[in-house]
C-alpha cells in the first residue's frame, strides 16, 4: 500500500497536470480572441497565462519525480512537460514580422504540451486507482 504522503503527492500531480491542460486551453482562447480584435487585455492574458502555466509545468515535474520515484519512464514523461514547454517558448519567433512560420510551431508545441499534461494527469489517476484497488 502506498504511504499517505505519496498519495497526496500523486493527487497534486493530477491537479498540477490538469492545471497545465486548462492553462493551455486558456492561452489558445486568449490568443484567438486577441487575433480577432479583443484588444491588449487578451494578449496580456495569453502572456501572463503562459508564465503561470510554464511554472506549473515545472511544479508538475517535481511532484511527479517525488510521487513516481522509481518509475523512470513515467518520470521521463513528466520531464517532457517543462522541456517541451520551454522549447515552445523559444518557438514564438518575431511576432511583428509578417509570415513568421516559426510562430506556427509555437502553437503546435502547445498541442504537444496539452497532450503531455493530459497523459500525466491520467498516469497520476491510474496510480491512485491502483493504490485504491490494492488497499481493498
Amino acid at each position: 500500500m502506498t504511504p499517505p504522503w505519496r498519495r497526496a503527492v500523486l493527487w497534486a500531480v493530477v491537479l498540477a497536470a490538469s492545471l497545465v491542460a486548462a492553462g493551455v486551453l486558456l492561452q489558445a482562447f486568449s490568443i484567438a480572441a486577441y487575433v480577432r480584435g479583443a484588444g491588449s487585455g487578451a494578449r496580456d492574458l495569453h502572456v501572463n497565462g503562459g508564465y503561470i502555466t510554464h511554472t506549473v509545468e515545472i511544479v508538475a515535474f517535481v511532484l511527479a519525480l517525488v510521487g513516481l520515484w522509481g518509475a523512470w519512464r513515467l518520470v521521463g514523461l513528466a520531464l517532457l512537460l517543462p522541456v517541451i514547454g520551454t522549447a515552445q517558448l523559444f518557438l514564438i519567433g518575431d511576432t511583428d514580422e509578417s509570415g513568421g512560420w516559426v510562430n506556427g510551431l509555437h502553437g503546435v508545441f502547445a498541442l504537444v504540451v496539452l497532450g503531455l499534461a493530459l497523459a500525466l494527469a491520467d498516469v497520476g489517476r491510474r496510480a491512485l486507482r491502483a493504490n485504491r484497488a490494492a488497499a481493498a
